[in-house]
């Protein structure tokens, strides 16, 4: 269960500020990925908040408000298509954190990272927390502004490119979405790198 005890931990280690990052996206053929950083205050408590995967997508939206209230400084940081294809996926998840820690308001002491590798921010000390998301409150909430905003740019997408139903299956490598690639080729908002195999033309949709 997610709780506050390693940002205390890490507040009286290592300094005041104690910010949670985590992404998402890093698996679909199309859309960019998203990352969100999150800073609260200590004693900060939401109720019902755990990592993004295992709650559904209501209770990821009841959320997205509260914790956007809660927080003392958020910051939302994304990695296009095409920055994907040129980086990878790796890199430019990196370059999606290191852009939400810059949206924040205040700069963190300590930056705890879903995963086990560091982003490279540059601007306090970074520590990969594995399975963070199910551990730390600020990195659950990270996660929860990232797939929120993630799945909200998916709607948008959908509404651009209506064929490839991205408003079902957010851009991930279903069923439904292999056979939309196969009948109208790739859009401009597919992961070229992703789909290198399939040998399909890029249309504009």
């Amino acid at each position: 269960m997610v709780n506050l005890a390693l940002e205390e931990q890490y507040r009286k280690t290592g300094g005041g500020a104690v910010c949670g990052v985590d992404e998402a996206g890093r698996g679909p053929l199309a859309g960019p990925v998203c990352a969100a950083a999150v800073l609260f205050l200590p004693g900060t408590e939401i109720p019902g908040l755990d990592d993004s995967k295992k709650l559904t997508e209501k209770k990821r939206e009841a959320l997205y408000p509260v914790i956007l209230e809660k927080a003392h400084a958020y910051g939302i940081g994304w990695a296009s298509e095409q920055e994907i294809d040129e980086l990878n996926i790796l890199q430019a998840t990196f370059l999606a954190m290191r852009r939400a820690v810059a949206a924040l308001a205040v700069t963190p002491d300590v930056l705890l990272v879903d995963g086990n590798q560091k982003p490279g921010t540059g601007v306090c000390l970074e520590v990969p927390v594995v399975k963070g998301d199910a551990k730390s409150v600020s990195i659950a909430a990270a996660s929860v502004l990232a797939k929120v905003s993630r799945d909200r740019k998916m709607l948008e997408l959908d509404r651009l490119y209506p064929q490839y139903a991205f408003a079902r299956h957010k851009g991930y490598g279903t069923k439904l979405h292999y056979e939309r690639i196969a009948q109208y080729g790739v859009s401009p908002v597919h992961r070229l790198s992703f789909l290198k195999n399939l040998h399909l033309e890029e249309t504009d949709g």
